[in-house]
């Protein structure tokens, strides 16, 4: 593979501002759909199955969409058409989800805006490695975190700040879901679309080195994506572990922590109820929280990932998220919560980040796109898991509720920090990392004129 040249600050935000948009949208998922799904007459036993359309869609979706971007190549580069395309539909989504009047239609809208967001979310982490020098790509993952965090505290915040503003919460039978979700979640459509378009327009990508190579490697069918599973690189294997617990425990915390607030902290015991809006709101509060501290730690990670090995700062981090998530079930002060959710923003700003960087260093280039869309599986499988023992155990013991399932996600996160001890670092990467922190930092002395950026 031809070395890449290093890229600018501005250069790095204009190809990460995509992910702003991505994370707007998933950001008002996360935080209302479990609610959207109470309002609509949904229980706690349903909610894991109702949620099951993120993990599916997601290990179905992106390791097709991570094939097939491999092997595209034309006018609008490798990556930008999937961005765009799935940006559109997503948008549509968001547009029509406030306004399902029954419970099936919810739970169809969420597979279709989970599949579009998987289209456009995807590539993304292949662009980066696509487009950045190996000893940039820690600083790549860490922007695009900033991003995320960016657009989901927003998000979190977004309904909370209409209410403030006069909009009105009332609901009737006609019409379930508040219009504050409503005006959210229009608002979410609009961004998204208007972020990856800015990505697509400001940055250009390069041509494959092999043309010819490429254009033989169009004719192989999907049976590739099993033939690249089982040459699976030995640090993959490694990481999937740790993702499996990490995304076991993130899956518990937003199906569940939202309504565990309102019923399990706030004894609110009626969906439509002022008790039950307050503690919607202090859950979003609380996710808002750790969105906020994730864009923080990711600008840090900016930073610290020239200096420190992307496994250390990820241990530490999963260990702060766990302890922090896990200590919900002894906590009922709303300061404590918004403390507890400090260390879980930290993790998040972390997952999103550290395990790509450590990960696509050691992945070949022409299977970057499908690798990460086979790394996906460690992500959803979990999910998937989740979803289903935990409907069926809160289905025939009462006592296991919202709350319990939220302590467990905790618990999956400190395992995930230990497993992250075993994956070994990467002196080689990590010298790289420190001749390039010696020079100037993130900022080349000139930017190159092979530069991708339009």
């Amino acid at each position: 593979m031809i070395e890449r040249p290093r890229l600018s600050f501005w250069q790095i935000w204009n190809m990460s501002f995509g992910f702003f948009g991505i994370q707007f949208g998933w950001g008002l998922q996360m935080g209302n759909m479990s609610a959207i799904y109470e309002y609509l007459g949904a229980d706690e036993s349903q909610l894991p199955l109702l949620w099951l359309a993120a993990p599916l869609t997601g290990l179905i979706v992106q390791p097709i969409i991570g094939h097939m971007s491999d092997r595209t190549w034309g006018r609008f580069g490798r990556r930008r058409p999937y961005f765009l395309v799935g940006a559109i539909l997503s948008s549509l989504a968001l547009l029509a989800m406030p306004h399902s009047g029954v419970l099936w239609m919810a739970a169809g809208l969420l597979w279709i805006l989970d599949a579009s967001v998987n289209v456009s979310m995807e590539p993304f982490r292949a662009f980066v490695a696509d487009l950045l020098p190996e000893e940039q790509r820690t600083v790549g993952y860490a922007m695009q975190s900033v991003f995320i965090g960016a657009g989901a505290v927003i998000a979190s915040k977004l309904p909370q700040w209409l209410q403030d503003g006069g909009v009105s919460i009332r609901t009737d039978a006609a019409n379930p879901i508040p219009q504050t979700v409503v005006i959210a979640f229009t608002v979410g459509a609009v961004v998204f679309f208007l972020a990856v378009l800015w990505t697509v327009l400001t940055t250009r990508e390069y041509p494959p080195d092999d043309i010819a190579a490429l254009r033989q490697k169009q004719s192989e069918g999907f049976g590739e994506i099993l033939t690249a599973f089982r040459e699976m690189p030995t640090r993959m294997k490694q990481l999937a572990a740790v993702q499996f617990f990490t995304w076991m425990g993130l899956f518990c915390m937003w199906i569940f922590f939202t309504v565990a607030v309102a019923r399990n902290i706030m004894g609110a015991t009626d969906a439509g109820s002022p008790l039950y809006e307050r503690g919607m709101n202090l859950a979003r509060d609380c996710f808002a929280q750790y969105n906020f501290v994730a864009f923080l730690a990711a600008m840090v990670f900016l930073w610290l990932g020239r200096f420190v090995n992307a496994k250390w700062i990820h241990f530490w981090s999963l260990l702060l998220g766990g302890i922090g998530l896990a200590s919900v079930g002894v906590i009922r002060e709303p300061w404590m919560l918004l403390v507890a959710f400090t260390g879980v923003g930290i993790a998040w700003a972390s997952i999103l980040s550290m395990p790509y960087a450590m990960l696509s260093n050691s992945l070949p280039p022409a299977r970057m796109g499908v690798y990460m869309g086979i790394f996906n599986f460690f992500i959803v499988i979990p999910q998937i898991l989740v979803a289903i023992i935990i409907s069926r155990v809160m289905e025939h013991f009462p006592q296991v509720n919202r709350l319990s399932a939220v302590v467990f996600g905790g618990i999956s996160m400190l395992v995930a920090a230990l497993l992250t001890l075993l994956v070994p670092s990467t002196p080689v990467a990590q010298q790289r990392l420190q001749r390039a922190a010696e020079e100037e930092g993130m900022l080349p002395t000139a930017t190159s004129p092979e530069s991708p950026i339009a």
